[in-house]
């Protein structure tokens, strides 16, 4: 009764009845772009608190405990805060590409929301091209972090900005290529053909030890690509004070801050889409009563479950490793991450051809 298809198919028809065709369609696409920004300013009080839940709980710490019931409203009081801080643009910046920059990176943020299913048969744009779609929307991502760092007229923000391009067209090569993986072996770019490809079994398991390769080096990739600790270079607060957006601040720093995590969401989203399933239950073999017994659980549960243990991984990964030097960064990525997935590619075209998965 509360799936999310079942609301939007109701929507839709009251819609119909009540405006003609065009103008129904029109408020469609008004009320998906303000569920969107909606689910962004969610994401982004959950994601913050749940940061800084994790991270406490690694480091056998409280955490935020003083805002709301443990500490649970904390993120409103950080909001807040940085709706009433006053937003400063330096004397010398660009200020046309410097009050830009941080909306660009939230446009960006949501395209890529187009093609993700959330649910089964709910999905803003069931793109037959939506791996390709967003591969090529998130390369735009380094437009708004340059233009940010070169707008501000300041050197630890150009470097920053620099560091960030570097960065991420280098790993844009590896995720990709472990994208590919999967494309190979569902013959499709279609996101919701290959959900429906691991109706029998996530990719991850059926796929043998080359996709559990491709799938640890996405999400090492994915990881360097949204600046995420330990490769967060671009904002090494050591030595570039903070990076691509030392000079922003209050909303404008918001934004960006917002763009960052709802990243995070997206592509632990496509990784859980493309390896785990995306909102398809675990089903096992010929196992009925096990598959019917997972049938019952909503399959925006299993979406948001996956894509919420992922997100905890990446958040793993920034209390457990150091940071990287540059250097020991671009290394990782054109000395082995890059050969070992081109390699890769090569076997998991093998075992599609050969139909050695299961």
């Amino acid at each position: 009764m509360w799936s999310l298809t079942n609301i939007a198919n109701s929507i839709h028809n009251w819609l119909n009845e009540q405006f003609s065709p065009t103008w129904a369609l029109i408020f469609e696409m008004v009320i998906a772009g303000v569920a969107v920004i909606g689910l962004f300013a969610l994401l982004g009080l959950i994601l913050v608190i749940m940061e800084r839940k994790v991270s406490a709980w690694m480091q056998i710490r409280l955490g935020p405990n003083r805002v709301g019931p443990k500490g649970l409203l904390q993120s409103f009081a950080d909001t807040l805060k940085l709706l009433v801080k006053e937003g400063l643009t330096p004397g010398g910046a660009d200020k046309l590409l410097f009050n830009l920059a941080p909306v660009i990176a939230l446009v960006v943020a949501m395209l890529l929301m187009a093609p993700i299913a959330f649910a089964k048969d709910f999905q803003f744009w069931d793109l037959n091209i939506g791996v390709l779609y967003v591969s090529a929307v998130s390369s735009l991502m380094v437009i708004s972090i340059l233009m940010a760092g070169w707008a501000s007229n300041n050197k630890y923000s150009l470097m920053g900005a620099m560091r960030s391009g570097a960065q991420i067209v280098s790993y844009e090569l590896s995720a990709g290529l472990s994208v590919l993986a999967i494309v190979v072996l569902t013959g499709s770019l279609n996101i919701s053909e290959i959900i429906y490809s691991q109706a029998d079994g996530w990719w991850i398991f059926k796929g043998h030890i080359p996709v559990l390769i491709a799938f640890v080096i996405f999400i090492i990739a994915v990881t360097a690509e949204t600046n995420r600790a330990p490769f967060d270079l671009a904002e090494a607060e050591s030595e570039l004070t903070a990076g691509f957006h030392t000079e922003y601040s209050g909303m404008k720093f918001a934004l960006f801050f917002l763009a960052e995590y709802v990243n995070v969401f997206i592509v632990c989203a496509i990784g859980a889409t493309i390896f785990l399933g995306g909102w398809m239950p675990l089903h096992i073999g010929n196992w009925e009563g096990f598959n019917h017994a997972m049938d019952y659980i909503p399959s925006s549960i299993w979406f948001f479950g996956k894509t919420f243990f992922l997100i905890f991984v990446i958040m793993w990964f920034r209390w457990t490793f150091p940071r990287l030097r540059i250097d020991q960064l671009l290394n990782l990525e054109w000395k082995y991450l890059l050969p070992i997935s081109m390699f890769n590619l090569l076997l998991v075209t093998a075992m599609a051809i050969l139909k050695w998965h299961f």
